[in-house]
This record gives C-alpha cells, sequence and structure tokens, in this order.
C-alpha cells in the first residue's frame, strides 16, 4: 500500500503548464497492425514460411546456341537459335510458351491501343507519329520453329507471345529441344519507336551504335507460384525469364568492337595483336582502365566502312538473358576488380561523343558498384560487368546501356556527371536485382527496380559523401505521398497500372527500404537480413513473400504493419504534435505552498482591485453589517496548521530514500499527445531542445499506435527543462507536414523560399551556368 499511497500523492501534487488543446475523446482502431495473413500466398514444400526456398523447390532451365548476323547496310540482323528446355517441374507439358519481344514495335502491336492519347495546339512530329504508329516494317519478319530433325512444329503466335504445341508430352525431368530461324529489322531507338534495344545514328560520321536486346525468342518462365507467365510484353513491365547457359556467335562488319554478355571466346581472332596485348594487361591491371581501343583508333575507323565480317564468339553459364552492342565507333577500356577471391573484368564500351567524362569515371563506376553491391548481398558471381554508353538506361546480364554524354566541346554540368554515374550504378547494379535474384519484373517492378534504387542510393553515397542522390533520403518521396488519392496506388501494383511510374516502382520502394534499415531495424538486423534473402534467392525466382518472410525471418521483428502500410496501402505519413502538457513533482513544505497560494490570490486581488477599487465600492455590505460576519471572514487560508505539519512529516516518513530523492529530483515531466493525421503508422522520433542549448533524440517504436492508430500519448520524464519539442527532427519518415511537427508551432519556409536562399537547385545552377561546367582532360 505504501507505493500505491505514493504514487497517488504524487499525482495529486503534479501542477501543469499547459501548452495546447486538450486531447480528443476518440477510439480509432483499424487494420494497421493486422497480421498479412491470407494476403500472402501459404508456404508449401517449394516455399518455406521462413521466406527460404522449400526443399522440393524447383525451376526451369533453357540452354541457347545461337548464331546472328548484323546487317549495317539495312540495320537488320537474322539468327538462328537453338533452344534445349529442361523440364525440372513435377508437371507434364503438352507447350511451351516463348517471348517474342520484338513484335512490341510491329503492326500487331497492342502498346499504341492501350496508350492514351489527346491532342494539342502544338505536336511534335514524334508525338503524332506515335499515334500513327505505322510500323509494318517491324517485328519479327521470319519465324520458322523446328524440332531437332528439321520437322515443322506446331505454333500459335500471340502478338508478343507464342506457344508451340509438342508433338508429345514433356513429362517431368525429360528435355525438349527445338530450333527458331527469325529476323527483323532494327529499330531507330532515338525514335518515337522509343524503346530499349535498337540503334542510334550519328550523321556527323554516319555510323551507327547498335544495342541488341530482346532480339531473339525466349523461354517464358513456368514457375511453380503461377504456371506460364504468358503475360503481353506491352513496353513497361520488363521480363520474367528462365536461366540457362548461352553460346553466341556474332556475325558483324570486320572493323566492329562487340561487347556482349559472358566471355569473349577468340580474342585472337577478333582483336588486332595491339589490342589482344591491352586485353592481356587489363585482366592484370587492378587500380586504373587499360584502353583497349583507343579514340584516335575509333575515330578513324569511323572514316571508313569494312565490307568483311568477323565472328565474335561469347559463352555466359547461368544467365537468364543475352545482349550485345556494336559499333566501329566503340572506344573500349577495361580494368579487373578483385571480388570473392577471382578477377572480375569491369569494361566500358562508348563513342568519342561521350568523352572525356566517360574514360575519366564508366569503368571506375562500374567497378565501384560491383564491390559495393556485393558488400551487401553476395559476392558478383560472373566474369565481367560492362558499361554501354547509348543514349538510354536498361540492364542485362553482365552489360547494360547508358546514358551521360558531355556537350560537344568536352564540357559537362554537375548534372550531367552525376546522372550519369547514378545510372551507370543503377544499371550495373541491376546484375544483382533482377539478374541473379530474379523476380518478375513484368508482375512486380518494384522488386527488382526499387530494391536496386535502395542499393544505388547506398553506392553513391559511398562514391561520393556529398552525393545529390535524387532517390532513397526519406524527404525527397514527400511530393509522391502528398499526390491526390486518383493519382496513388500501392507498390504491389502490376507495372502496366501504375500511374505515376517511377515514384511508385522506383523511389517509394527504395526510400521504404531505406526507412526501414535506417529507422525501423537499424542497420545491423536489416543488412543481416537483407542479405539473407538475396543469398537464399540468388539464381532462383522470388516473389514478394519471400522477401517480407525472409526480413521477418531473419531479425524477429514483426513488419506486417510495414509492408501493409509502405507495399499495400496509399497513405501518407503524417503524425503531429497536437498538445504538450508540463508537469512537475511538487516537493514544497506546507510552508512554502501557502506562500505560493498567497502569492497567486495575492495577484487575482491585485485584478480585482484595478478594476473593481474602492472609489468605485465606498463600503461592501460584510464591512457595513456585523451580522453577515462569521469565521470565514477572519480565518488566514494561508496560515500553516498543525495539521498541515503533521500530515506532511507522515509523508515524508513514508518515503524510501529512492522515492526522496526522486521527489527532490525537480524532475520535469511532459506529456505529448500525437496525431496520426496521414493514417501511416511510423514511429515517433522525437527532439527535445533544453533550455541551456543542449538537445537528445527518443525513439518510440511504431507499435506506440497498436491500440489506438489515430492518436497517442506518452509522457517523457526530463531532468532538463525543455523548450522546443521536434517530431521527425532528420526528416526520416517522410512526413508530408512538417509545419505540425514543432511545439511551440514553427514558421516553416516554402520550397520556393528555400530555393531562393540556397542560390537556387544544386544541379541547376550549376548545369545551367556554362561558365562553372567542369572539364576533364583527354588523356
Amino acid at each position: 500500500m505504501k507505493k500505491t499511497g505514493l504514487v497517488w500523492m504524487l499525482l495529486a501534487l503534479m501542477t501543469a503548464q499547459v501548452f495546447g488543446q486538450a486531447r480528443r475523446s476518440e477510439q480509432n482502431h483499424g487494420e494497421r497492425f493486422e497480421q498479412l495473413g491470407t494476403m500472402l500466398r501459404s508456404p508449401n514444400v517449394y516455399r518455406t514460411a521462413s521466406g527460404a526456398p522449400g526443399h522440393m523447390y524447383w525451376q526451369q532451365k533453357a540452354n541457347y546456341v545461337i548464331d546472328v548476323e548484323l546487317n549495317d547496310d539495312n540495320q537488320s540482323v537474322k539468327g538462328k537459335e537453338t533452344i534445349t528446355y529442361i523440364n525440372n517441374s513435377p508437371d507434364q507439358l503438352t507447350y511451351l510458351w516463348v517471348q517474342l519481344e520484338e513484335n512490341q514495335r510491329g503492326p500487331q502491336s497492342e502498346a499504341p491501343l492501350v496508350a492514351e492519347s489527346s491532342i494539342n495546339s502544338r505536336m511534335t512530329l514524334g508525338t503524332l507519329q506515335g499515334i500513327l504508329w505505322e510500323n509494318d516494317e517491324y517485328g519479327y519478319k521470319v519465324l520458322n520453329v523446328k524440332d531437332a530433325q528439321g520437322n515443322p512444329l506446331s505454333v500459335a503466335v500471340n502478338k508478343t507471345m507464342m506457344r508451340i504445341d509438342l508433338p508429345m508430352p514433356l513429362k517431368a525431368g525429360e528435355s525438349f529441344t527445338f530450333a527458331v530461324d527469325w529476323s527483323f529489322n532494327i529499330t531507330d531507338r532515338m525514335s518515337y519507336i522509343s524503346g530499349r534495344p535498337g540503334y542510334e545514328f550519328f550523321p556527323e560520321d554516319g555510323n551507327y551504335i547498335y544495342t541488341m536486346a530482346e532480339w531473339f525468342p525466349r523461354m517464358a518462365v513456368y514457375s511453380d507460384f503461377e504456371g506460364w507467365q504468358n503475360k503481353q510484353f506491352l513496353g513497361r513491365g520488363e521480363f520474367a525469364l528462365t536461366f540457362g547457359d548461352y553460346e553466341v556467335r556474332i556475325t558483324v562488319p570486320a572493323d566492329h568492337m562487340v561487347g556482349a554478355t559472358g566471355v569473349l571466346q577468340n580474342p585472337e581472332e577478333v582483336l588486332s595483336a595491339t589490342e589482344l596485348q591491352r586485353w592481356n594487361k587489363a585482366k592484370q591491371t587492378f587500380d586504373n582502365p587499360v584502353i583497349i581501343r583507343t579514340q584516335a583508333e575509333a575515330e578513324k575507323l569511323e572514316k571508313g566502312k569494312s565490307k568483311d565480317k568477323k565472328t565474335w564468339i561469347f559463352k555466359a553459364e547461368n544467365v537468364r538473358d543475352f545482349a550485345w552492342t556494336s559499333s566501329r565507333k566503340f572506344i573500349w577500356d577495361a580494368m579487373a576488380v578483385k571480388q570473392g577471391g577471382k578477377d572480375v573484368m569491369a569494361m566500358s564500351y562508348y563513342a568519342k561523343e561521350a568523352n572525356p567524362l566517360w574514360e575519366q569515371y564508366s569503368t571506375r563506376v562500374v567497378a565501384h558498384t560491383i564491390k559495393s553491391y556485393s558488400a551487401h548481398t553476395f559476392d558478383y558471381p560472373y566474369p565481367t560487368a560492362i558499361s554501354v554508353e547509348a543514349s538510354n538506361g536498361m540492364e542485362y546480364p553482365m552489360i547494360c546501356f547508358n546514358y551521360g554524354r558531355p556537350d560537344k566541346d568536352g564540357t559537362y554540368s554537375e548534372a550531367v556527371k552525376y546522372g550519369m554515374i547514378s545510372v551507370i550504378i543503377h544499371e550495373v547494379g541491376h546484375n544483382f536485382f533482377p539478374m541473379i535474384v530474379n523476380s518478375d519484373e513484368r508482375q512486380w517492378t518494384w522488386m527488382d527496380e526499387g530494391l536496386n534504387t535502395f542499393m544505388q542510393f547506398m553506392a553513391e553515397q559511398e562514391w561520393d559523401r556529398n552525393y545529390p542522390s535524387r532517390r532513397g533520403p526519406a524527404h525527397k518521396i514527400v511530393p509522391y505521398m502528398r499526390s491526390d488519392k486518383s493519382m496513388l496506388e500501392p507498390i504491389m501494383t502490376n507495372s502496366e497500372n501504375i500511374i505515376q511510374f517511377g515514384p511508385n516502382a522506383y523511389a517509394k520502394p527504395a526510400t521504404a527500404l531505406n526507412i526501414l534499415r535506417e529507422t525501423v531495424m537499424g542497420r545491423e538486423l536489416f543488412d543481416f537480413a537483407f542479405r539473407e534473402y538475396a543469398r537464399r534467392w540468388m539464381f532462383k525466382h522470388p516473389t514478394p513473400e519471400d522477401l517480407f518472410r525472409t526480413m521477418e525471418d531473419a531479425s524477429a521483428v514483426d513488419l506486417d504493419w510495414f509492408w501493409r502500410g509502405w507495399f499495400y496501402g496509399t497513405e501518407p505519413v503524417d503524425i503531429a504534435i497536437q498538445d504538450v502538457k508540463w508537469f512537475k513533482l511538487d516537493n514544497r513544505t506546507p510552508a512554502q505552498k501557502k506562500a505560493d497560494q498567497k502569492a497567486a490570490f495575492d495577484l487575482e486581488e491585485s485584478y480585482v482591485s484595478k478594476n473593481y477599487n474602492k472609489a468605485d465600492v465606498p463600503q461592501t455590505v460584510v464591512e457595513a453589517d456585523p451580522a453577515t460576519r462569521d469565521f470565514y471572514n477572519s480565518y488566514n487560508p494561508f496560515t500553516v496548521s498543525p495539521e498541515d505539519e503533521e500530515e506532511y512529516k507522515k509523508f515524508m516518513a513514508s518515503l524510501s530514500p529512492k522515492e526522496k530523492e526522486l521527489l527532490n529530483s525537480n524532475m520535469n515531466f511532459y506529456e505529448i499527445t500525437f496525431e496520426n493525421v496521414g493514417g501511416l503508422v511510423m514511429p515517433l522520433i522525437i527532439e527535445f531542445q533544453y533550455a541551456d542549448g543542449t538537445s537528445e533524440i527518443e525513439r518510440i517504436p511504431a507499435e506506440i499506435w497498436k491500440l489506438n492508430e489515430t492518436q497517442v500519448t506518452k509522457v517523457f520524464p526530463k531532468k532538463k527543462e525543455v523548450v522546443q519539442f521536434i517530431l521527425d527532427p532528420m526528416r526520416e519518415t517522410a512526413d508530408i507536414d512538417e509545419s505540425s511537427n514543432y511545439w511551440p508551432r514553427q514558421y516553416q519556409p516554402t520550397r520556393f523560399e528555400l530555393y531562393k536562399s540556397r542560390g537556387g537547385a544544386r544541379g541547376a545552377s550549376v548545369g545551367d551556368n556554362p561558365m562553372k561546367k567542369a572539364q576533364s582532360k583527354k588523356k
């Protein structure tokens, strides 16, 4: 009973200074903390409840042998391939599905049909061409399918998908080999058709750069969780692909330089003696890139077009795709990188138009990306990593196409420089997600773009301490989170259905993971769990459930509320400090308390006397008539009675030494009421700024919202007096209204006022002023 009495006395003796309005009396307990439960696929023998592959996990395999020839005169390719499809599933298959992405650019494409269009008073020719979509010359022109004995197979082509009807069922554990002959005209990727693959023409010297991707019929994925992934390719949703081994022979003009997925098998046949010597040197050089074909040599080749041909042979093991590039314009440099007990060749291909920027940075950025991503996931397993300057950004195993050209005079803005570095990091990083951790991009763009953008942010910060990252920091997603509800959809949305594609598929999941790492879980727990996910699913086909479950399984952190809010919902973060009350423990003696009460009374009497003075009321009733007086007219309520002294002595005698220490500590108690305005529950991060000029930060887990998701109150005991409360002081949670994060309230400058105070945006101010452009020296 002693402690119970003490608690009652202390609370009764508290005094309050109220900073705000009284809290509302309401309760709101929705589903934000309910487990995801049936929203996730049920675990089974193929995928466990822990998020790991099950003991009966399986996946298909497809091996390719391809011969392809590039026609540099009419910008076309023709080829033939032999595919051996291995049925590792427990199912019997009666047909196979093959992807024909090249048809997405052809006359039967659904892409222009499902794209909205409108007429404006001013329109570009490219926009009008996109509406007309007169593309009869594109898409597969030849498509012959035969079995291993040369017999025609029955096929059905449905736009970007081809079904091959098998002559007999393909049983579990069996394989089927078939051949496809094909040809198509290469599209101009700089035109209204756009897209990832194609060519770029340089009228100054009459040459082309070819970036060949999605260029051959490829096996669709047949999986344990979906069966055949045969959704049509409309251009945005990317790819779901099967792992396999490749042997590819690429025939091009003899003066072309070729880069491709895999390892070059015949360098002595396609490289000059000087180039071969430099190539061998590059394989032993780890500090700086070695230029294998120089700019001067490439410029000389630009002036003539060889009529001879060379065939470049590449092999790649356990890859899900194959891409290549070819041009006589290419400069080529390379350097070796020590990674996981082996040497990886980091390489770049670029034309003179990309110099001096690319010669200085590209291969170095490739090497850095390999090291950074490997440190956070697994050692880069492939033998090469290639960056190609191609005026666009797209990724494939071991090779990616990037952009970032300086002006014609060799100068470049800061925005161009960092834009180039960012896209190289991003596209090279895609080797990890989804080239190795092989998620389904057509269904869940965020599983590769979002995870990769998160990794990109960390690699950028490791490259330059002041790196101007566009995505990753929480506050940079705020404009999107503030969007009208009609413009938002959950991250867990099919790729083709996303309205604001970049923010939804790239920025929001990257921001969510960054918040998860920095604010919710902490780096140690997050890094272990994320690395576990990457290692469990490297060279396999993960789903979102596998990621969600692994992150929880490896960390012992219940994250269902986080996945539900950030990935399945569209609510923003908007938490406000609604009310602050200040309490102190009352340790006054009876005499001190009475003196304080008298001072308060005298202050009130002073106010009364000013408004009702004796001149206005010469004599009161009590003053005039003794009969109206009693004990209370002569009683002094501010006199300390013996009873007051005795009660105080008993109370003090009942206290233990620790309780007396607490009573005399002069502790401050701040009762803060927080309101969840936006709906998305998040941890509470509060900075307390003290009267002595110091400050500290406290972090309260998001679970504080479990019993009331709209409003919570918490008391914070502080030895020092607080003069300012700040919620989310380091902008960690993507709060969309920071004006309510201060108590007392503070004026918040507008974005325009911030822009003016900083002299304009960093990239814009430098990039728009040609006097401030950087120029690297040509080597």
